[in-house]
């Protein structure tokens, strides 16, 4: 062991290539983190407490998500639950013209069942989504 203090005129150097390298790293991972953000382009109307219902003139196509899951299109359900079946449906009912998308959802359905339906109308284009509350137990 050399325990003699180092005699050498030699400045001590610091390699910062490394450092260098992992700051160029992380600016180009925010960069093109920063290109995925894709911000959602759906109007939600969130439900306000009323005591009657607003008269609309506009024509509304109407989602119910029972407790279990289940999907009823303007009152009439769909065979399954799947994203693909609910999709046929709008287009089938929505027929090109400038429909108003309500979703009533019990408050014992999943989270997901909600999702699903959001999800699906905002890919079909639907750009009015309003969510209804309902006051005690109401069937489809």
């Amino acid at each position: 062991m050399n325990l003699q203090p180092h005699q050498g005129d030699e400045e001590p150097e610091i390699s910062i290539t490394s450092l260098i390298d992992v700051v160029l790293m992380l600016l180009v991972f925010f960069m093109l983190s920063t290109t995925f953000i894709n911000e959602a382009n759906l109007n939600i109307q969130l439900p306000e407490a009323s005591l009657a219902p607003e008269a609309g003139n506009r024509a509304t196509l109407e989602v119910v998500v029972n407790a279990s899951g289940n999907y009823f299109v303007n009152g009439q359900p769909l065979v399954n639950t799947r994203p693909e079946t609910l999709r046929a449906a709008l287009l089938k009912l929505a027929a090109k013209q400038e429909v108003a998308l309500t979703i009533r959802a019990d408050a014992r359905s999943t989270h997901q069942a909600v999702v699903t339906v959001m999800d699906v109308a905002g890919k079909l284009g639907f750009s009015n989504i309003s969510i209804v509350t309902v006051n005690g137990e109401q069937k489809p």
